[in-house]
């Protein structure tokens, strides 16, 4: 009989050992010199910095410029969803004075000797009973006839505007849903940018705007800036385009707000219907929208009060006044400032006056 023997330990020269090992000295490897001292991570430059900064805040104002517009028909929803409950509570106070009228008719039968059936299904707290049953209307005279399918009608309309109500309030939740998302986006890119700007020494920050870093969500307005060297503009063409650009010019150096549109803080195109509803004229809110209002001109054509846009995207917009330059709301690194409209990609301008 062969005798049992307790398994002799594995050494650690042995193959599983080796590989660990090896595992191991392949990892400290990436990581550390040949001193043994850490490697650390590149270390960006200023300029990588603000490139990836810049590029964050074009994508949060993309997704401001789609929340935008996801309010504005969430608005737009909301306004319908109150017109259609006022007019359901006039109806039902016509309708309340109408059933009061049969009352009094039900109340005379009744005195003269009982109460028609018409009047009691007119009377009826149940709707689809009555309606089910209203051709009994023609059992009553006339005017009684006439008054139970006043009463009829009006049954029908407010239930068909409870189920209009009731529609654009589905509506309106989801459109409330799509606004928490395009927030929620935008939020992130910007509490990535500030991560970003943290990053830099002190003495880099202003130059990239570091203001982001610390400016309140709701804004206060700044000191004004001054136009820039070169900035005076050429005439407007028209009455409205020169009080737009007076409004723009009075908002010089107030902070850049998603969703703002004045009077004290804006975002890009918050800022542009903001000046040309000083000067009377209604614009839409999203820069998708402001492209299409008005008369597409080329680079070649601008003039003062034009708008101007600028990404593929579509995404920003400036007041053009001329000499090659804007007035904008950039982004939240940035106030309301004259700029030249090279310093993005062009993408159009409309004529609005």
């Amino acid at each position: 009989m062969a005798a049992h023997r307790k398994p002799r330990p594995r050494r650690a020269g042995g193959t599983s050992a080796r590989t660990a090992w090896t595992i191991v000295l392949a990892g400290t490897a990436t990581t550390t010199g040949l001193d043994g001292t850490a490697l650390a991570e590149p270390q960006q430059t200023p300029a990588q910095v603000k490139a990836q900064v810049d590029e964050l805040y074009r994508q949060a104002e993309t997704a401001t410029e789609k929340y935008n517009g996801a309010k504005e028909r969430a608005d737009a929803a909301q306004r319908r969803v109150n017109a259609l409950q006022d007019e359901a509570a006039r109806k039902t106070q016509t309708l309340n004075s109408a059933r009061e009228q049969l009352g009094s008719m039900a109340a005379a039968q009744y005195r003269d000797g009982g109460l028609d059936p018409a009047l009691q299904l007119a009377l009826s707290g149940d709707p689809d009973r009555y309606l089910d049953g209203a051709e009994f209307a023609g059992r009553v005279g006339h005017r009684q006839a006439a008054s139970v399918a006043r009463v009829r009608s009006g049954l029908r309309e407010i239930e068909q505007l409870r189920g209009a109500a009731r529609l654009e309030l589905t509506s309106l939740a989801s459109r409330r849903t799509e606004l928490k998302r395009h927030q929620r986006t935008i939020t992130g890119k910007l509490d990535s940018a500030r991560t970003l700007l943290a990053r830099l020494p002190s003495a880099e920050r202003p130059v990239l705007g570091a203001d982001a870093t610390s400016r309140s969500p709701t804004g206060t307005r700044g000191t004004q800036a001054a136009p820039a060297p070169g900035a005076a503009t050429a005439e407007a063409p028209n009455s409205r385009a020169a009080a737009a650009i007076s409004y723009a010019r009075s908002k010089l150096g107030s902070p850049y707000v998603w969703g703002a549109t004045g009077p004290d803080a804006f975002d890009c195109s918050g800022l542009t219907q903001a000046a040309f509803r000083a000067a009377g004229v209604s614009l839409p809110r999203t820069t998708y929208a402001q492209i299409d209002t008005g008369r597409r001109v080329s680079r070649a054509e601008l003039l003062p009060g034009d708008l101007v846009f600028f990404y593929s995207g579509i995404s920003h917009v400036g007041l053009y006044i001329g000499g090659g330059r804007m007035i904008h709301s950039p982004n939240p690194s940035s106030r309301v400032r004259v700029a030249p409209i090279s310093e993005m990609p062009f993408a159009g301008a409309t004529r609005v006056v």
